[in-house]
């Protein structure tokens, strides 16, 4: 999945930018959204827009760390 692909399918669930949305509504098993999730959290470039935390829900671990939710910041629309 790309990231223009991950972008639309967060913001189809969080109504806007900068919400948190459980890892787990993206509907990916937990290797993908592990995989999916960690892959955008190591480029630089996208990171910055990704933010991940633990708030309540199923853990999955991305580089390293259990999170329950991401937001992603409008400004990742620079590099769609």
């Amino acid at each position: 999945m790309n990231l223009r692909e991950i972008v639309e399918k967060y913001l189809a669930i969080a109504g806007g930018y900068g919400r948190p949305v459980a890892l787990a509504d993206f509907g990916f098993d937990r290797a993908q959204t592990e995989r999916v999730f960690a892959a955008f959290d190591e480029d630089y470039h996208i990171s910055r827009y990704f933010h991940f935390s633990r708030i309540s829900g199923a853990a999955y671990t991305v580089n390293g760390f259990k999170h329950t939710h991401v937001s992603i910041d409008g400004e990742v629309q620079e590099v769609l």
